[in-house]
């Protein structure tokens, strides 16, 4: 039994009592709010992670939790029940196009609900529908940010910034946090005329979006990204051409680029027959799924429904652009066209299309920036990322399908498994970076991953060889992945990967 009542709207001036904050749900500006003034309370079980603000302060920097509009009862709610795929413990439903319910009304709103083929939104409006709550709650600052977290922000643009940390000081909220703060540093959000209320509720659900369970790509991930993507957009060269469309686009980008990740990789959803292959032809499976579940929140949360229709539709496709650059298995073709522009001197920055080639590979070098940071921080990457290939092994494994090279837990390391990717992937891009911008930025980077790789190298010498078969594993998985890239240039794509006259 659950009883849903409508909250007391509580002034700035009030403190919020604690079992208020403990719980998610809209986010109100002012005592005189008219979110919770809903005649009927059910329309409020709609209105998840809705904001509101006073009319006649729009400009409010505070914020107060005033918690989910369903509350406990004396009797509490039941948990839910997942009816999961036993491939992963992610809501797989659908991995095979079908899956069993036990009402007929509940799978027609289940349809009508579905955005975009997000599994996270797809349970988050299943569970609304339900009056299921939110088991894990989305706890927010109750100011803006403020003590270390704010000290920390000042030097955002500092290579050796510790992401976990600011993470912990955010209460998890590192990356609606940074992307509000760089926004703003830019004055972006002035520029463009975003509504402060939209932004919020759209960063929210990109947050909620991000798996908390997946070791390494979740929404810490996405902020370490979006920081070093504005390192990269600092530098000069890209400091004095970039536009402010073009700043826009690249934060937004490397906030979602690898929105509602499932933790497993590209040939396990084509191996299972996951639909989201069979709907992207096998083609950049999963970069077409975290641009589309970006324009889903765009479109849900109506964050440019000001702009005219024409410049909305052209930024989604640019991003679509810029998320779809961060498949690796197109490594080679951007590095290939990335050199040869270096090797011509033909790169522009004042057209157009080189700068958005430029943010392809500034995003590029963010997503896979890890070997070049301080010790401290690689080594923590390089044991999540590890830590996920080998859960997807075990997975594999378990279901006796093929294991994935290098998500093999008992013929790798990480030590192995990372100096294989700063040889063949890592090196060979940020050389090519470097080239374009030397700067100390780059040289900084370059000497972290020459560390970070020789501190690889005398860990594996300690260690016992766990298996011959560890050594060419890395060669074998490079060789594959060429081959997908050849495989995948007869594909089609719904967005060109830039202009072609770049």
């Amino acid at each position: 039994m659950e009883v849903c009542y409508q909250l007391p709207v509580l002034p700035l001036d009030r403190p919020v009592p604690k079992h208020v904050l403990s719980r998610r749900g809209a986010i109100s500006f002012s005592s005189s709010s008219s979110l919770f003034g809903a005649p009927d309370p059910r329309q409020l079980s709609q209105r998840r992670g809705a904001i509101s603000y006073d009319s006649s302060d729009q400009t409010a920097l505070y914020i107060r939790m005033l918690g989910d509009v369903r509350v406990r009862s004396q009797v509490g709610f039941e948990p839910e029940r997942r009816i999961s795929h036993p491939y992963l413990s992610i809501d797989f439903r659908t991995l095979h196009s079908e899956y069993e319910t036990a009402a007929g009304e509940v799978m027609e709103a289940q349809g009508r609900v579905h955005r975009l083929l997000s599994f996270q939104r797809y349970l988050h409006s299943s569970r609304v529908l339900r009056g299921v709550p939110q088991q894990i709650p989305l706890h927010i600052l109750d100011e803006d940010y403020t003590g270390q977290a704010r000290c920390m922000l000042e030097k955002v643009g500092n290579w050796n910034f510790d992401i976990f940390l600011f993470d912990k000081l955010t209460n998890g909220n590192s990356l609606i946090t940074l992307t509000v703060h760089l926004l703003n540093q830019y004055g972006l959000v002035e520029l463009f005329q975003l509504d402060m209320v939209k932004l919020w509720r759209f960063l929210v659900m990109v947050q909620e979006d991000y798996h908390s369970d997946n070791p390494y790509h979740n929404a810490v991930h996405a902020a370490d990204v979006t920081q070093a993507m504005y390192c990269y957009m600092q530098e000069p060269m890209l400091a004095k051409s970039l536009t402010s469309c073009d700043l826009l686009l690249g934060i937004l980008a490397a906030a979602t680029h690898d929105l509602d990740h499932p933790g497993v990789n590209q040939p396990f959803l084509i191996k299972t027959d996951h639909y989201l292959a069979t709907l992207y032809r096998n083609t950049s499976v999963l970069e077409n799924h975290h641009w589309k579940s970006a324009v889903g929140l765009f479109r849900e949360t109506g964050l440019f429904s000001h702009l005219p229709a024409e410049d909305s539709l052209n930024m989604e496709r640019e991003l679509g652009s810029l998320i779809l650059a961060t498949d690796i298995s197109r490594q080679n073709d951007y590095l290939c066209r990335f050199r040869r522009h270096l090797d011509q001197e033909n790169l522009c920055l004042s057209n157009a299309s080189h700068r958005h080639f430029i943010l392809q590979m500034a995003l590029k070098c963010a997503d896979i920036c890890n070997p070049c940071r301080p010790w401290e921080l690689s080594k923590q990457w390089s044991e999540k990322v590890t830590e996920e290939f080998f859960q997807q092994g075990d997975i594999e494994k378990k279901h006796r399908l093929e294991v994935s090279p290098l998500y093999d837990r008992a013929i790798n390391t990480v030590g192995n498994i990372q100096i294989g990717f700063m040889t063949y992937v890592a090196e060979p891009l940020f050389a090519e970076w470097t080239r374009f911008s030397d700067t100390r930025l780059s040289q900084t980077m370059l000497g972290h991953m020459g560390l970070n790789k020789a501190s690889w190298v005398g860990r594996q010498q300690e260690q016992t060889p766990v298996s011959k078969e560890a050594e060419p594993s890395v060669a074998a998985a490079a060789a594959r992945r060429d081959r997908d890239a050849t495989a995948g240039e007869t594909s089609s794509k719904e967005i060109p990967q830039g202009s072609k006259d770049s």
